[in-house]
């Protein structure tokens, strides 16, 4: 028998550890921007074309190569950064592997200029494929300039399998991201289709944070330092109250290297206890120093995971500083001595218990004997614990179907046979009310029928938005004076993705310069509410669908806006907008589902009123 394994060309490997280190283009800048910072630069320019897959451009001014060193980065394990194991546990550089240039350059045609201070003459390199086209010397002002053009020219299925120029940006500019936080003293550029996205002068980190997200952040930094023998801790945390529903400003860099660890971020969101919304997530930028041997970076390619030898210690660090930084700066509440401070988030409900008695003393003394009201009042305000209960004994299969349909996506919307009172409730419409501006109750044949406004509403306007999706009618309201809505970039680069989408919902877009857009026009449905806030409370409420669910991007778009512009709870509507809003509701397709899976309304028939009382 003879011999079948054979050692791979160097050409295929390289193609095989592409794989690994070359996911996108973001992967590209990421490894070239981190060379421009090991090698001492102070001005770092990215240029990019077609996000990336025309062009990478990454031009700096630090030390620059040799000519041997410039051939020498493109072979595989070809490092300066480490010369023996032990190196690995005492890292101060971001690169170390020694397979990023020849990972990059086995899947892209790669230009190379370079130039070291004491030489005459730069180097220029020009490599397709792993193979060296062309070596010669050329004018060069200093420092290196690389250029990754056709990024996957000769992998045609990995090219394909890209994403659209609009979500490969988003990547890069959260690459840029990382790297210009990381290095606050270094100035970047960020450039895409010879415009200028980006002009970061070097300065502290809270110009940094204020340069890439906007001026609107000033007014949220909290600053937050902790000193310790074994770790130090500086950076700014947001303010609770700015937090938003969506990941993705939130930063940890552990000796100038981003990371990623849900460990750590749970140590920051301890630190927020009692202080933030449900499924809420604070901005942060929090970097790390500690001793390299406590930590090991080489766990995975994009090195962007670590392993800490005493992980406890780290949280609870980082957790204490969070709080300290939040009472520093009189954003925790005041302590209640008389409450258990384990409980802190309860202590102002005894407050609202007392003074709930105080007013019911007093309106216990102007009390007429033969009026009724008291009555009505009691009965109300124990209606909702009333529902809450029965809500739990008669809907519980209902519960397990829901949660299912929320975590897997639209099956929710889809269309069903259901059972609704939509015959019994013509008959009844003149005995109607609202209780806590919350709810909606009124009588139908067979009992009682209570109706979640909100949830209601949010029903009756995906349907409507997901038809104006489908056939593109959406009808628009123009206003006379355009609202301007200033983005962060990715935020940005969403909408102009989205911008087909919004126009079929009826809105009027534009833009405006550097990450603004103006609104001209927004669908009629709007016209009651605040069409900017709604407006960026879509985009919010986009990203955090396409996080959690699997749907499509029209019915994103649609439940993301329907989402925020339904009514809210203690919104006071009148007889003649319930009725209007329940005749709405049952001429849905699927009334009795809000399309997060939450039911819009619930019936007592008489047998189970009459249990109550027996």
């Amino acid at each position: 028998m003879s011999d079948i394994i054979q050692l791979l060309p160097d050409a295929i490997a390289n193609q095989i550890a592409a794989g690994e280190v070359v996911q996108r283009p973001a992967s590209v800048v990421k490894e070239l921007l981190e060379n421009s910072i090991d090698a001492g630069s102070s001005k770092i320019k990215l240029v990019v074309k077609d996000a990336g897959k025309q062009l990478i451009q990454v031009i700096d001014d630090g030390i620059g190569m040799s000519e041997t060193d410039a051939r020498m980065c493109f072979e595989r394990h070809a490092t300066s950064k480490i010369r023996k194991s032990d190196d690995l546990f005492a890292l101060k550089t971001m690169g170390f592997r020694g397979e990023a240039m020849a990972s990059i350059a086995a899947v892209a045609q790669v230009e190379l200029k370079t130039k070291t201070p004491e030489a005459e003459l730069g180097v220029l390199l020009q490599v397709e494929a792993s193979e060296i086209r062309n070596q010669s010397h050329t004018a060069h002002t200093g420092g290196t300039t690389i250029s990754i053009k056709n990024l996957f020219y000769n992998v045609p299925a990995r090219r394909n399998f890209l994403k659209s120029n609009a979500v490969e940006m988003r990547h890069i500019i959260d690459e840029f991201h990382r790297v210009a936080l990381a290095n606050p003293r270094v100035a970047f550029s960020l450039h895409q289709n010879d415009m200028d996205v980006y002009q970061l002068n070097a300065g502290k980190l809270s110009q940094r944070i204020v340069g890439l997200f906007g001026k609107n952040y000033q007014e949220q930094l909290v600053s937050c330092e902790e000193t310790t023998d074994q770790l130090k801790i500086y950076g700014y945390i947001g303010k609770p109250e700015f937090a938003k529903k969506t990941r993705g400003e939130q930063f940890f860099f552990v000796n100038n290297r981003y990371i990623k660890s849900g460990y750590l971020h749970h140590a920051v969101v301890n630190g927020f206890e009692g202080l933030l919304a449900k499924e809420a997530h604070p901005f942060y930028v929090l970097c790390l120093e500690i001793d390299p041997k406590r930590i090991d970076v080489n766990v995975h390619p994009t090195k962007t995971e670590i392993k800490f030898d005493d992980e406890r210690m780290v949280y609870g660090i980082l957790a204490a500083a969070i709080r300290q930084a939040l009472g520093a700066h009189n954003v925790a509440p005041a302590l209640d001595f008389d409450s258990d401070v384990n409980f802190s988030f309860n202590a102002p409900r005894r407050n609202r218990i007392d003074e709930f008695s105080t007013k019911a003393a007093n309106y216990q003394k102007f009390k007429q004997p033969k009026d009724n009201d008291g009555e009505w009042d009691k009965i109300l305000s124990n209606f909702q614990e009333l529902s809450d209960k029965i809500s739990k004994e008669d809907q519980q299969d209902v519960k397990d179907d829901r949660q299912e349909s929320m975590t897997f996506g639209s099956s929710i919307n889809e269309e069903r046979e259901t059972k609704t009172p939509k015959s019994e409730w013509g008959e009844a419409k003149s005995s109607i009310f609202q209780i806590h501006q919350k709810y909606i109750a009124t009588q139908v044949k067979s009992g009682l029928m209570l109706v979640d406004q909100q949830a209601a509403h949010e029903r009756i306007l995906f349907e409507k938005f997901n038809r104006h999706l489908q056939h593109s009618d959406g009808s628009s309201q123009q206003f006379l004076f355009p609202e301007q809505v200033q983005l962060s970039t990715p935020d940005y680069t969403l909408v102009m993705d989205m911008e087909e989408e919004l126009k079929a919902l009826g809105f009027v877009i534009s833009s405006f310069g550097k990450d603004t857009v103006v609104i001209n026009g927004a669908p009629t449905e709007l016209t009651d509410t605040s069409v900017k806030s709604v407006f960026e409370g879509l985009i919010d409420q986009f990203k955090h669908n396409k996080n959690v669910l699997s749907i499509s991007k029209n019915e994103n778009i649609a439940r993301s806006l329907a989402k925020r512009s339904a009514i809210r709870g203690g919104h006071k509507l009148n007889a003649e907008e319930m009725n209007a809003l329940i005749d709405k509701l049952f001429a849905c397709q699927n009334p009795n589902y809000a399309p997060s899976g939450n039911s819009t309304f619930i019936i007592f028939d008489l047998d189970k009123i009459a249990s109550f009382f027996n």
